[in-house]
Formats: C-alpha cells, structure tokens, sequence
C-alpha cells in the first residue's frame, strides 16, 4: 500500500488514527472517523463539531456510497477533513472534490501534478454541489 496523502487544507493535518462508525459512538474523545461502506453517515451529524478527520473508504473504484457520505456529512456542515482512501482513481478526483473531499488517500501514487490536471478537466459543471461552483443552468438564469 502506498502512503500518499493529496490534500487541499491549510490547518495541521490530524495524526490521531480513525475509529470505526460503531467504535467512534463509544469514545468521547476520538477525532478522527472511518466510513466503511454500509455505514450510516447520518450516525456521525451529532458529532460533527468534534470530529477533525473523517475518512471514507473506497475498497473499489466502482463503488460509490463514499460520495454520498461526503456529501451529507458536508451538507449538515462539517468543516474537518475529508479524506477519501482506498481505491481512488485520478479520473475520480474532480468528482470527489465537488463531493466535498478535501484530502485524498489513494492505494496508486497520483502526482500533484496530474491531480492539479484532473481537478482543472471540467470548469464548468451541471450540478448544484458542496463546492460552491454555480451550476451551468444557475450561470444561464441568474435570480
């Protein structure tokens, strides 16, 4: 497994090591989180203040329930990291930012430099996400 860690934050980096969802319940001071697939991100929206690092695992490229954990947990306001880890692919990148992933754990090494690439392959995008870019459709009719 290759430790590589691509990430898009300014503030320190969290070196706690991340509980699982069910551990995670039972520790009143754990900060950092792992998201299997099958875990309920909707169990961690009460704790979302005190949690710094929230990974979600992709143990397949083809297996995309870590994108919709990203979203809700960004969507009720989580402000920590969110790193995906595991299988992820350079040509998921892009999607995985407009999720909301800030930090990127994958099993292949990606260069900064190709992950610069893939997050600059689509300016313009058709759906509303967490990143904030204005959707193609919100840019045609403005309010």
């Amino acid at each position: 497994m290759v430790e590589q860690n691509l990430r898009y934050r300014s503030d320190e980096p969290v070196g706690d090591p991340a509980v699982t969802v069910d551990a995670f319940a039972d520790q009143s001071n754990a900060t950092a989180v792992r998201i299997e697939p099958g875990d309920d991100a909707r169990a961690l929206l009460p704790h979302l203040d005190r949690i710094a690092l929230v990974e979600v695992n992709f143990p397949v490229y083809g297996d995309g329930r870590g994108y919709s954990a990203a979203r809700i947990l960004r969507e009720h306001g989580y402000a920590g990291e969110l790193r995906a880890v595991g299988d992820v692919l350079l040509d998921q990148l892009s999607h995985m930012r407009r999720c909301g992933f800030d930090s990127f754990a994958p099993e292949q090494p990606i260069s900064v430099e190709a992950a610069e690439k893939a997050f600059a392959t689509w300016p313009e995008v058709y759906q509303k996400t967490v990143d904030g870019r204005p959707a193609i459709w919100a840019k045609r009719h403005p309010a």
